[in-house]
């Protein structure tokens, strides 16, 4: 049986693991690609899919700069994880902390960079990490 494969668009934007990404450029500049079968085994639809860049430590030693993000950008309801979110003009990638009422918390897994504390209505999630791909 032939495989099915999917071309994911990569974006030409940044995740800032660290300070902050300025947004901005979202046109697709190439594909990776992966297996429409895993895709689905995974609960995912290859049309809320792109994959984008990390850049910087903040997330180290989970993500490291360089390495490439799938992210699902399907609409669920919000919960712990690492997502891409916007908060003004900066795109970060970020583990949610759920758990602080009326706030919403960023954390990192570098120890070395502090939590970020904002209303809901600070932060627009882009979507949910949910594979990474990078060097060895």
């Amino acid at each position: 049986m032939r495989a099915h494969w999917v071309d994911v668009p990569r974006l030409a934007l940044d995740a800032s693991a660290g300070p902050g990404a300025t947004a901005g450029g979202e046109q697709p500049f190439g594909a990776l690609r992966f297996s429409h079968d895993w895709l689905r085994s995974m609960g995912l639809n290859s049309a809320d899919l792109t994959t984008i860049a990390v850049a910087g430590d903040s997330m180290h030693p989970v993500l490291n700069d360089g390495d490439e993000i799938l992210v699902d950008r399907s609409r669920r309801a919000l919960r712990d994880g690492i997502h891409v979110v916007r908060v003004g003009d900066h795109v970060l990638v970020k583990r949610i902390d759920m758990g602080h009422p009326g706030r919403v918390r960023l954390k990192s897994d570098n120890p070395a960079y502090d939590p970020i504390d904002l209303a809901p209505e600070g932060v627009t999630v882009i979507g949910r990490v949910v594979w990474k791909g990078g060097r060895l």
